[in-house]
């Protein structure tokens, strides 16, 4: 398989729905600190605090900022999907951590380790309520590129990296958050459409990977998952890009 997960179309959520989504994520927000990844909202990042999640529902999804590394506990930390908790990461360890996983392929029912994990998660049901109300179980076997990366964050404590399935919305996130541009940097989140390529706009994205090198030559190495099956190192041509996310590295 490859291309994003679109189980259902955003377009077709009614603002009742999204509220329902803006209020869920505001409960696992209070309950275990979802600030630090969720990209749930169209504000900055859902609260923090019981009391800030329920002034996230009420304002409709207006929030506070993400959390700072080392506010969270292990425990805590374990409970939303982390191996660590969030901490000061730079890019080359989350890119030798995305190398490792090349090869790694589909099982049975087209799932892997990254569709385990995402689906363990608090989020799951927060992103499946957002997109539509569907059964956390549909992301069995669905498109994952957008899961592989952000397994990449909750192993690695990276902070601002976001969760995701859905490769639109995880987008979207980025650049409301003022993390989204144009230039690749090791370690970016990278956005492709086959489609438009570079001139599509953010809801035309197909595909997402991890910027390994920016070859100076109009072309990007990655690490992409759900490529031709499996966990597979490319070279993109910047042609095909619609833009970058950029999580909060250490310098």
């Amino acid at each position: 398989m490859t291309g994003r997960f679109d189980r259902l179309s955003l377009n077709t959520l009614t603002p009742e729905d999204k509220a329902v989504g803006v209020a869920l994520g505001a409960v696992l927000a209070g309950a275990v600190g979802l600030a630090i990844f969720n990209p749930l909202t169209d504000d900055r990042a859902v609260a923090q605090t019981s009391a800030q999640a329920a002034a996230v529902a009420e304002k409709g999804g207006v929030s506070a900022k993400s959390d700072k590394a080392g506010t969270l506990s292990a425990a805590d930390a374990r409970a939303q999907g982390f191996k660590v908790p969030p901490r000061a990461v730079k890019p080359n360890e989350v890119i030798k951590l995305a190398e490792k996983q090349v090869g790694i392929s589909e099982g049975k029912g087209g799932m892997t380790k990254f569709h385990k994990w995402y689906v363990s998660t608090p989020h799951a049901a927060a992103t499946a309520e957002r997109d539509g109300g569907f059964s956390v179980n549909d992301y069995k076997g669905a498109q994952w590129c957008n899961m592989f990366v952000s397994w990449l964050g909750a192993q690695t404590g990276v902070q601002n990296m976001g969760w995701d399935a859905y490769t639109v919305q995880h987008a979207k996130w980025f650049k409301k958050t003022d993390r989204w541009g144009k230039t690749a940097k090791p370690g970016a989140v990278v956005f492709f459409d086959w489609d438009k390529g570079s001139r599509g706009d953010i809801g035309d994205i197909d595909h997402v990977g991890l910027v390994v090198k920016d070859n100076g030559n109009g072309t990007v190495n990655t690490v992409e998952g759900n490529t031709e099956n499996a966990v597979n190192k490319k070279t993109r041509d910047k042609s095909e890009i619609v833009g970058y996310g950029y999580p909060d590295y250490a310098s």
